[in-house]
């Protein structure tokens, strides 16, 4: 195995009516020894009481990098269509600057309508959705090169997604690390098209670390014969029940060599 498997968490930011119990999370999240804190890019919550309470993605980002002293930390994944591409650039290279450069810069094309609807971004299709991601990484690109004082590390690009022709040609171009939401035998064949489009493209298919979430103790095995490196537990609030974040943090230290300390 070339690269160490590492867990990370995506602590979303719904159904705490009180922040304090997020900030909680992140503490015992990182006592707990994960590698990543994620959290989500939405506006309302995704399950439970639609209504419910929820909290904002970089602000947040900008508060965890600030709390916390080794885990990277990003959003999984930021909505492409929400911000201006160079004030995102900018808000991410600030968060790379507080958190001591442990920033990941995550991003995905968007689908939540609700987010779109309810406050007044243009939903569009998930054509019209990619074609402005596509036109979003390249500004972003040239903002972070622009910068004053420039970002403390070279941000990790994170995308999400899996369409075969357009995302995963994006990932080619642009990511470090590919989240796909595929199932085992998915996750192999779109490994296959994205090598293809890595090819196309000029870039090397084994420096994207794939990243999926985790599929439990008894499967994980078989992703990382896949390919797959970066396993995420998902936990939501209020309760933030970390305990299996902690199985899977068993399960990576029983078959890591030796302690990871960042993207390989």
């Amino acid at each position: 195995m070339s690269r160490p498997v590492r867990i990370g968490v995506q602590l979303q930011p719904q159904h705490a009516p009180d922040y304090g119990l997020i900030r909680d999370a992140v503490l015992r999240a990182e006592d707990a020894g994960v590698d990543i804190v994620f959290n989500w890019d939405h506006f309302y919550p995704l399950y439970g009481d639609p209504e419910g309470a929820h909290f904002e993605c970089w602000t947040m980002l900008g508060a965890i990098a600030e709390q916390t002293e080794r885990v990277e930390l990003g959003a999984l994944v930021t909505g492409g269509g929400y911000r201006n591409p160079d004030l995102l650039a900018d808000m991410a290279r600030t968060v790379d600057h507080i958190s001591g450069g442990r920033l990941i810069l995550g991003i995905g094309a968007g689908w939540f309508q609700k987010d779109y609807d309810q406050y007044g971004y243009e939903f569009g299709t998930p054509g019209t959705r990619l074609a402005l991601l596509k036109d979003y990484l390249a500004r972003i690109d040239a903002r972070l090169g622009k910068l004053n004082p420039q970002p403390v590390h070279r941000i990790p690009i994170l995308i999400g997604g899996g369409g075969e022709r357009k995302t995963l040609r994006l990932v080619a171009e642009y990511a470090d690390i590919w989240h796909s939401f595929a199932d085992l035998e998915v996750l192999e064949r779109k490994s296959k098209i994205l090598a293809e489009h890595c090819a196309d493209v000029g870039t090397e298919a084994g420096r994207i670390e794939k990243s999926v979430s985790w599929p439990g103790a008894d499967d994980a095995a078989a992703f990382v014969e896949a390919g797959a490196t970066l396993f995420t537990v998902g936990v939501g609030g209020p309760e933030y029940d970390l305990s299996e974040v902690r199985e899977a943090i068993a399960w990576r230290d029983s078959v890591n060599p030796e302690p990871v300390t960042g993207i390989a």
